[in-house]
């Protein structure tokens, strides 16, 4: 591979790293190219970029992207395919749902707005993980909870003041 093909490469990287905001790092080592493609299309359904990559290129894609992970470097070791993603926790579910049918591929790291993960361990954690709008609906609905209840009271009493009055006093 020539030099200006690595910086290509090494340029999409950080371009992806930076307008994802999340990315796993596995080991798919060893799979045959049915399953590979199999993957490969299983992404493209849920909306999961991946790419395979060379270490020392994601390497410096992470450095120009401006991530500084000591912990991410190490897992680079081995073969690695990169798993891109607007969604946190898509890929660990995808990874769970293709642990099912064999041992790949299997999680080194994650980087989930920037917090770190470390190891295949981290799975069941990743999977569980609430998405950004997942997280703002927990919180709407929190928000309108008390709202909720006082307009139900209001409107249990007949909207009149002896109804008001009434409801305020059942409840204090």
């Amino acid at each position: 591979m020539k030099k200006e093909e690595k910086q290509e490469i090494v340029k999409a990287l950080t371009e992806q790293i930076k307008s994802y905001g999340n990315f796993y790092i596995t080991d798919t080592a060893d799979l045959t190219v049915a399953k590979i493609n199999g993957i490969r299309r299983k992404c493209f359904d849920k909306g999961i970029s991946i790419q395979v990559v060379k270490n020392t290129l994601i390497r410096k894609a992470l450095e120009e992207a401006g991530v500084d992970s000591e912990e991410l470097l190490t897992v680079l070791k081995g073969s690695s395919t990169m798993l891109f993603s607007e969604s946190g926790n898509a890929p660990a579910k995808l990874i769970k749902e293709l642990r099912k049918e064999g041992d790949k591929p299997v999680l080194k790291g994650a980087y989930i707005d920037a917090a770190v993960f470390i190891g295949d361990n981290q799975i069941d954690a990743l999977s569980n993980l609430k998405s950004k709008n997942e997280l703002i609906g927990d919180i709407i609905g929190l928000l309108q909870s008390p709202a909720k209840n006082v307009i139900s009271g209001l409107q249990s009493g007949g909207n009149t003041l002896a109804g008001l009055v009434k409801t305020l006093q059942e409840r204090g």
